[in-house]
């Protein structure tokens, strides 16, 4: 059995981003006020993972402003490590707006993180595991360059959720790209559905058929279940039963439980419970990446008593 990520600090680089989200099943259009909250795939991971006790750090830009400063305090008030932070004196803080009415609506065009292109070599310092997503691939050519040197760095394992974001790029151009990346990872994330328009794929095996030398390979089926293949075997857990109030960081959350669990020993069965126990703490709220598991929640994923069972 592997420990993944490797031991060290968990490193997380992406897109921070602010979301503005009205009173529940109030449309934008009628909406008076809007609550704001801290998103972003990589820091929803970084956020999971500290929740966790795992020690994780977050490298990505925002701007010069208001919202930007609230980005580094939520890290910071989660237990993050935010010092490579980067502050844009140009360009502004992306953001996302929540629609009950309808669908989400990003404005990250020309955002401080849009030009994401390096790393200080410091915010590498004992690090054993980089996460990415295919988001910060999709933001700019600086930002994809970025991702593919940090899913190869030396010294450290990596993963890679694919997040494909039909808005950013279109699946055409996206497949390959992906592909290409994910091809780089340790272990990678990947819904069935953003897959099949992808790589018209349509079954968990069909994804391991195309990624056969990845290490470790999670495919998510929605309420169905979860696969982890890792070499030539294969584990399938269902998610708990769980009223869904709203998807959004559900994803990120699993990739936070699976990393967590997988380094801390876990089999892939257990890693994989952890995983819908975060993603089922998220979709049972409004924030994007939730409360902390309690350690009775934890010791259920752990031991997988009660869990339901595969269909």
């Amino acid at each position: 059995m592997i420990t993944a990520p490797a031991p060290g600090t968990v490193l997380c680089v992406g897109e921070p981003l602010i979301a503005l989200t009205p009173p529940a099943a109030t449309g934008l259009r009628d909406a008076e006020t809007l609550s704001v909250a801290v998103g972003g795939a990589e820091v929803n991971v970084a956020v999971g993972l500290a929740h966790l006790g795992v020690p994780s750090r977050f490298a990505g830009r925002v701007g010069d402003d208001p919202f930007g400063r609230r980005v580094s305090a939520v890290l910071t008030a989660a237990g993050v490590d935010a010092r490579f932070l980067e502050v844009d004196p140009d360009r502004p803080t992306g953001l996302y707006l929540k629609d009950p009415a309808g669908a989400v609506r990003y404005y990250r065009k020309d955002s401080a993180a849009s030009v994401l292109a390096r790393l200080p070599d410091a915010a590498r310092d004992g690090v054993g595991h980089i996460h990415v997503t295919g988001i910060t691939a999709a933001l700019s050519p600086p930002c994809r360059d970025l991702v593919t040197e940090l899913l190869s760095a030396p010294g450290a394992t990596a993963s890679f959720d694919l997040n494909y974001r039909p808005a950013l790029w279109h699946p055409a151009d996206a497949g390959p790209i992906l592909l290409a990346l994910a091809e780089r990872a340790d272990i990678v994330l990947a819904g069935l559905d953003e897959a099949a328009l992808l790589w018209d794929v349509h079954e968990p095996a069909d994804i391991r058929a195309l990624l056969p030398g990845v290490t470790e390979l999670i495919v998510k089926d929605g309420p169905r279940r979860a696969s982890a293949f890792r070499g030539a075997d294969r584990v399938d857990v269902p998610p708990l039963p769980t009223a869904v109030v709203e998807p959004i960081g559900a994803g990120d959350a699993f990739a936070a439980g699976y990393l967590a669990a997988r380094r801390g020993g876990a089999s892939l069965a257990a890693a994989l419970r952890t995983g819908h126990l975060l993603a089922a703490i998220v979709i049972g709220g409004h924030t994007d990446h939730g409360r902390a598991p309690t350690a009775r929640e934890l010791d259920l994923a752990r031991t997988g008593a009660g869990w339901p069972a595969a269909r």
